[in-house]
């Protein structure tokens, strides 16, 4: 593609212009979703950032920079600005000219061919109290207990790691993919990022909801063969890992422990909520003994994006375990993406959602925004409410109700999920709407039972709250209708579509609805929310609530 004719415009400061009417738009953003982060989505013009960090997650992943440079050239409008290029690979350069090496005799080693770059770092007053004594011109002693938190500190310098001081084999467990479920076999993705893990025995998979996450955690522990600690968001996520790994593995349900708030359970494969890990009795993490409690060959962080700030401090202390992160996303609200990085290991694999729906691994999906208009004594409340409670009030705006309304008819029989923020609401919509409420109050037991009853198709529509954010497997789910959320949490609005991108029995598309009252934070926060799914292919088709009856 000559010059000229390109969807990207490439400026010096880092940013990357993508016009989403060129023909190429698609290709484009394909081809910068390893390297660069979107950061805003308007309807016509997008624009992305290479980061430092995006640059290293795509060098451990196996990009180079050759490779980021080519798709800059051939997409771009304009000739690419040469400081750029120049500092993007000199950027992606330094992942791995520091290494930690295991050696027979001095145990941890931080290792780099150039003198200067050690040099540099032994004087660096974060990093210096880490090291031990010089052993040579290329390398210094790390003591092992700080390999996690030394790789903190080397990225926040601008040194990220590679590390390659290997790993422990932990206690040996027998554990096999089953064979017995007719017509299943690991999808060559599947594969392929099990692979990519585990040569480089420990790091993140990034796939879509309902791309079979758990496919690729059984597909490690098969190669580990080795007992393995499982962490998940909640009981319930917890309890589909014990379902899947006895429907997909040879593990039996003596093999699998639960650990949570209602077993303390350790078995050679044990599966931990995060909330009971980060649980403090007086002052303390108990759990801190359950890491410590078994000889644990290979640890599964479910949902790394939502891996709990404290969980971070373990992990560190864990760098001699193989560490596996699945997330549909590594967008964190937190900012601790680099933690993630650190600590769990680089993005080995990362499978584009569109890619995915083209080869009908999962479900396509209409992402709709509904924009509403608040009454004059609403827009009177929102105008002089205090600005911590202004996205509330914008969000649980009566003018709500008639479009959850409409869209129920619209969908009538279908599977369909109502999903908010707020409790009040939320109880308001189950009444309203004679459909059950599952919140974070709702026993676990209830929580599974409204949920079979909806698999069943017994219950065609359910109220969540945030319990819809996590790994809750719902295969049927067809429709989703959002009417509030977490401010502007990209990594929510992800996870909410997820659930519906599990393919459907009758082929059938998803439809993902966001009901938003417009001249508002509701509105602002929309937008924000959207940045994630837009990088990934979808457009939000925005309606007026009036308009509804348009739609195709």
């Amino acid at each position: 593609m000559a010059f000229g004719d390109g969807p990207l415009i490439v400026q010096s400061d880092k940013t990357v212009l993508l016009e989403i009417d060129h023909p190429a738009a698609d290709q484009a953003r394909a081809a910068l979703a390893p390297f660069a982060e979107l950061e805003r989505a308007p309807e016509h013009i997008h624009t992305y950032r290479i980061t430092p960090l995006a640059l290293w997650n795509a060098r451990a992943a196996g990009h180079d920079a050759e490779q980021v440079v080519d798709v800059l050239e051939r997409f771009s409008r304009f000739p690419v600005p040469q400081p750029l290029l120049v500092d993007i690979a000199e950027t992606m350069s330094r992942y791995g000219r520091v290494r930690l090496h295991k050696h027979p005799a001095h145990g941890l080693l931080l290792e780099s061919a150039e003198p200067a770059i050690l040099a540099e770092l032994e004087r660096h007053r974060a990093i210096r109290p880490m090291l031990g004594a010089r052993i040579d011109a290329s390398s210094i002693a790390v003591h092992p207990s700080e390999r996690g938190r030394i790789k903190q500190e080397l990225l926040k310098v601008g040194w990220p790691a590679e590390d390659l001081a290997g790993y422990v084999d932990g206690e040996a467990h027998p554990i096999a993919l089953s064979t017995e479920l007719e017509a299943w076999e690991l999808r060559d993705y599947q594969r392929y990022a099990t692979e990519s893990f585990w040569e480089g025995g420990s790091g993140v998979v990034v796939l879509p909801c309902g791309a079979g996450k758990t496919m690729v955690g059984a597909a490690a522990m098969a190669r580990a063969q080795a007992i393995t600690l499982i962490l998940v968001t909640n009981t319930v996520a917890g309890r589909q890992w014990r379902d899947e790994l006895l429907r997909r593995t040879t593990l039996t349900p003596d093999e699998i422990g639960e650990y949570s708030g209602e077993r303390k359970e350790i078995r050679p494969v044990t599966i931990a909520t995060y909330q009971v890990v980060t649980r403090k009795t007086k002052g303390q993490y108990r759990a801190l003994e359950l890491f410590d409690s078994r000889d644990w060959g290979l640890i599964i962080y479910d949902e790394v994006h939502l891996l709990p700030a404290p969980v971070f401090r373990m992990t560190s202390d864990l760098q001699s375990r193989r560490r596996l992160g699945l997330t549909a996303t590594l967008v964190r609200e937190d900012g601790r993406e680099g933690d993630v990085f650190s600590l769990i290991g680089p993005k080995r694999y990362d499978a584009p959602w569109k890619d995915l729906e083209t080869q009908g691994f999962i479900a396509t999906a209409e992402c709709v925004e509904v924009r509403t208009t608040m009454n004059d004594a609403e827009r009177m409340l929102y105008a002089t409410a205090e600005s911590k409670d202004r996205y509330r009030l914008a969000a649980s705006a009566r003018g709500k109700i008639a479009v959850i309304d409409q869209l129920l008819t619209r969908h009538h029989g279908q599977p369909t999920l109502i999903i908010g923020a707020y409790l009040d609401q939320l109880q308001m919509l189950a009444t309203r709407f004679d459909a059950p409420l599952i919140e974070g109050r709702t026993s676990n037991k209830r929580r599974g039972e409204l949920f079979d009853a909806f698999r069943s198709g017994e219950v065609t529509v359910l109220v969540v709250s945030k319990v819809a954010n996590f790994s809750i497997d719902l295969p049927e789910a067809a429709v989703a209708i959002q009417v509030s959320g977490t401010f502007g949490s990209r990594q929510e609005e992800a996870q909410r579509l997820g659930r519906l991108l599990r393919p459907k029995a009758d082929g059938g598309q998803a439809h993902f609805y966001s009901v938003v009252s417009r001249d508002s934070l509701d509105s602002e926060y929309a937008a924000h929310r959207q940045r994630f799914l837009a990088e990934q292919g979808y457009a939000y088709r925005i309606v007026d609530a009036d308009d509804l009856d348009e739609l195709g």
